[in-house]
């Protein structure tokens, strides 16, 4: 199938007044074609881009693009607007648009195929025959050849799997821009000859302005006589720069809305730093102060650590607080949800073999029988029991490993030893994953610190293997134990002082609504462990006279389960545009996860987002623990979730409960993804 045809081209139609209107009118076009199967998906991702940086470009150019798991196959939509629609571009409205939509696999040829497009756009010659084409049919050709693709009859091949390279390893990887003497050479030279400049680009889909701001900053190098090297890094592969080319360079230009891979290939050369749209916009001002910043001794400088904030969310240099965090918070999710999804279903699987006290035995069976020395309870216990241990070390790394690549996404691979010691340490003062990620934030800061200094070559050697993860270590780990362990043992006492005192008092569904809260609040951590911990001490007062510690308990597990089914719910059933593809790839565990009563599962939505899950989580288990007190539902079984149906009585008030707090805390996420969203800050141009 070709990429564009004559369906998806629009001429001089009016698709309305602002460019949502035009980007709802051609994603349409895609599902009309078989393109997509969702048209408010496809349009929800495209306009989550324009809104992280508008796509306008100068000239009357626009080029919107999204990757999306409801594309079928990698296309093009172009419409030519009369009048134009302002897509936030500089100096006038849009009105050549080309629309790129790409499945979230989309293969490297197809994404080569689309990064060719964008080059093409800026060539005049080829923008001056679309304006002028006179139907539909013309558009396709114009841009089919463009592209590479060869129509043959009524068929249209793909292009040959040789111009993949062509496109992924432009000729600006390997070759400089030529540095031919020019009258606006002036200040562009270095010690009288003509500056060495090597350059990255990256934009977040990696598919247009990558290539866009690539051929721009060459441009300009030609014009100006600056020998430049360009590595574009996109979707379809990067060739990486020759590393005597890196050595030979006076300066960096990184022109990126992402992270730059491998940046410490850079390390000590003076840098510039821009969003991608700069690159495009600005390549002339970008290549100027990369040669000011070789003769300035302030200027700053790639660090040796390759993960320290290299342009995060287009803002370069001026990335802004909330966009780094943002930043490192998702590198540690990354990391860590194998552990959770991996873990949490084996947990499951020993529960559902096993039963609900599998998880007090599991440990001595797996290590005290075998297949041919069964426990009592035979096969099925032994198995329920191996599953469960497994599962169970597998999440005693959730913390550490969350908190380990948080440090590694600040200081590079010399963080990962110190963050994984404070993330463990974390476990040990029950602080759990807030404290993770304050102790992964701290040997992240920690490593980085440490090596920014300038040390004896003697010793640098032992930096990165001995005296970081060691030094680091102490600091992050022992601010945890001396300055976290005490209030948090102080602060469980006294809510478990408290929740005595209330449940005593006969205030039950009060007491079930505080429970709610405790567990959704930070979803295994130590307010958590106080209300789990409450619930269960509480069963051993538990008689035919005196229920309450059973409904207690139903209370803390049906809460406990809100989370991760709520987040299932919100990103693959409710909203799935609402959420990135590894969210609702994590989503699709959470269900199991959450039915298995394993508050950790929706941890991985939490640390990304923490300002609107934990809220909507907390709702939605308030709801639950309100209704399950309400409706005087018992549980005898201290875990097992949804497994250990048989111990719940009246089941069908445990179902009202969870469900009603599943549907309250996932319509609310959802509300708060949409209506809740925090605004990017403005690119700034330094």
């Amino acid at each position: 199938m070709s990429t564009i045809t004559p369906q998806l081209v629009s001429l001089d139609e009016d698709l309305g007044p602002d460019s949502r209107s035009v980007l709802r009118a051609l994603s349409a076009r895609f599902v009309a074609q078989g393109r997509a199967t969702d048209a408010d998906a496809l349009f929800a991702a495209a306009w989550k881009r324009e809104e992280q940086d508008a796509t306008g470009l100068p000239g009357g150019i626009a080029i919107p693009h999204a990757k999306s798991a409801v594309v079928s196959q990698a296309s093009l939509a172009f419409a030519r607007l009369k009048p134009g629609v302002d897509f936030g571009a500089e100096d006038e409205p849009s009105d050549i648009v080309f629309m790129i939509a790409a499945p979230d696999t989309a293969a490297e040829e197809h994404l080569a195929v689309l990064s060719t497009l964008a080059r093409n756009l800026m060539d005049e010659d080829f923008l001056a025959a679309l304006r002028a084409a006179d139907d539909a049919d013309e558009v396709v050709g114009i841009v089919r050849r463009a592209i590479g693709e060869e129509t043959q009859g009524d068929a249209v091949a793909a292009p040959s799997t040789g111009a993949a390279p062509d496109v992924a390893a432009p000729a600006a990887d390997a070759t400089p821009a030529a540095a031919a003497p020019a009258a606006d050479a002036e200040g562009l030279r270095v010690g009288g000859r003509p500056a060495r400049i090597v350059a990255v680009t990256a934009c977040a889909t990696g598919i247009a302005h990558t290539y866009m701001a690539a051929d721009a900053l060459s441009a300009a190098a030609k014009k100006s006589g600056v020998e430049l090297h360009v590595e574009p890094q996109g979707s379809s592969g990067y060739a990486a720069l020759d590393p005597a080319v890196i050595a030979a360079a006076d300066a960096v230009v990184f022109a990126v809305d992402v992270d730059v891979r491998e940046p410490q290939r850079f390390a000590g050369k003076p840098v510039v730093r821009g969003p991608v749209k700069a690159g495009i916009e600005r390549p002339d001002e970008l290549l100027s102060r990369a040669v000011r910043a070789v003769e300035d001794p302030a200027a700053e400088r790639v660090a040796a650590t390759g993960a320290e904030a290299e342009a995060g969310e287009g803002q370069g240099a001026a990335e802004s607080l909330g966009a780094r965090i943002k930043r490192v918070l998702l590198t540690g999710v990354s990391y860590m949800i194998p552990f959770v999804a991996g873990g949490g279903l084996l947990m499951a699987l020993g529960f559902l073999l096993g039963g609900y006290r599998i998880s007090d035995v599991a440990s001595t069976i797996a290590v005290e029988n075998a297949l041919w020395n069964l426990p009592e309870g035979g096969l099925l216990q032994y198995l329920g029991a191996v599953a469960f241990a497994i599962g169970n070390i597998s999440m005693s790394f959730l913390v550490p490993a969350l908190a380990g690549y948080i440090a590694y996404a600040l200081a590079d691979r010399p963080g990962i030893a110190p963050g994984f010691v404070a993330g463990s340490v974390a476990v040990l003062t029950s602080a759990g994953f807030i404290g993770g990620i304050v102790g992964g934030v701290l040997a992240g800061l920690a490593a980085l610190w440490l090596g920014s200094l300038s040390v004896p070559r003697w010793l640098r050697g032992l930096m990165p293997v001995v005296i970081i993860p060691l030094l680091g270590s102490i600091f992050a780990s022992g601010l945890l134990i001396l300055f976290l362990a005490a209030p948090i043992a102080a602060l469980m006492n006294a809510l478990t002082d408290g929740l005595n005192g209330l449940a005593a008092s006969g205030l039950l569904p009060l007491v079930g609504v505080i429970l709610g809260l405790m567990m959704c609040f930070d979803l295994g951590g130590p307010i958590n462990k106080v209300a789990y911990a409450f619930a269960v001490a509480s069963l051993g007062d538990a008689s035919g006279a005196n229920p309450v510690p059973y409904y207690i308990m139903a209370a803390v597990m049906a809460a406990g389960m809100v989370p991760p089914l709520m987040m299932a719910f919100a990103s693959t059933v409710l909203d799935r545009s609402a959420f990135s593809a590894p969210e609702r790839e994590n989503g699709k565990a959470a269900w199991l996860l959450g039915l298995s009563f394993i508050s950790e599962g929706a941890i991985p939505f939490a640390a990304a987002d923490p300002l609107r899950v934990i809220p909507a989580s907390m709702l939605g288990g308030a709801v639950t623990g309100f209704l399950s007190t309400l409706l005087l539902v018992g549980s005898r079984a201290p875990h097992g979730g949804a497994f250990v149906f048989f111990a719940i009585d009246p089941l069908w008030g445990f179902a009202i409960a969870l469900l009603a707090g599943v549907l309250v805390g996932g319509f609310a996420i959802v509300a708060l993804k949409r209506y809740a969203r925090r605004r990017q800050p403005a690119a700034v141009a330094s």
